[in-house]
């Protein structure tokens, strides 16, 4: 159901959207929401009951699995997707709120472009950076958790309960590196798309700007 308003959410800032914002829509949707809800959550099933040690030692496999999984994979690739997708909710709000404060307002992104009030521009602009801003962080803290975007097929573990040093065995580890890598790839694919986005935003503003300042100094001219 979550991934439903989500899925809402996204097609309703497709209206506001630049192309290349519906470019990077179409990623969301195809590449990573669908991916994940359709295979990437089933591969990372039951990980912790398929977590294995070479020792019974009660406590054992609990404590190691927690080392070196402190966070579960698909759940924290499932957070990255509604932290990267909820910045649209801004644009969403700012839509409604002058929907609801002015009768007919329907103005597109580019109408808005050389507008110096806050508006639809300002809106859209933030959202792309703090964007960028989740990609990038989430995937350093992923970096980060587990020293790499790759699932090891084996892990030595020394923690207490474990008597003395176990190894510990993942399941389908080529498979989750698979889809590790895609996510990877997708992420830094729409982390480009909106640094993209941006550039040409603010660049096309700064022209308008420009052209607006030189028919000016003509008209004064003249």
């Amino acid at each position: 159901m979550g991934w439903m308003f989500l899925r809402d959410l996204l097609s309703g800032v497709n209206e506001h959207s630049t192309g290349i914002g519906r470019i990077w829509l179409a990623v969301v949707f195809i590449f990573r929401l669908l991916v994940y809800m359709v295979a990437a959550k089933h591969v990372w099933k039951d990980e912790q009951e398929e977590f294995e040690c070479n020792i019974r030692q009660p406590g054992c496999e609990n404590v190691c699995f927690d080392y070196f999984f402190p966070i579960s994979q698909v759940r924290l690739w499932a957070l990255q997707l509604i932290m990267v997708s909820m910045p649209s909710l801004l644009v969403v709000l700012h839509v409604a709120y002058h929907e609801g404060g002015e009768k007919g307002y329907r103005k597109k992104l580019y109408v808005s472009l050389g507008t110096m009030d806050g508006g639809l521009w300002y809106t859209y602009l933030i959202s792309l950076i703090v964007k960028i801003s989740f990609e990038i962080g989430f995937l350093v803290l992923f970096y980060k958790l587990y020293d790499g975007f790759s699932v090891p097929y084996f892990m030595t573990c020394d923690l207490k309960p474990c008597p003395n040093t176990v190894n510990c065995f993942t399941s389908k580890p080529t498979e989750k590196t698979i889809f590790i890598l895609f996510m990877v790839i997708t992420s830094c694919l729409c982390t480009v798309l909106n640094f993209t986005e941006v550039s040409f935003l603010v660049l096309k503003c700064l022209l308008k700007c420009s052209l607006q300042k030189y028919s000016k100094t003509q008209v004064l001219s003249v």
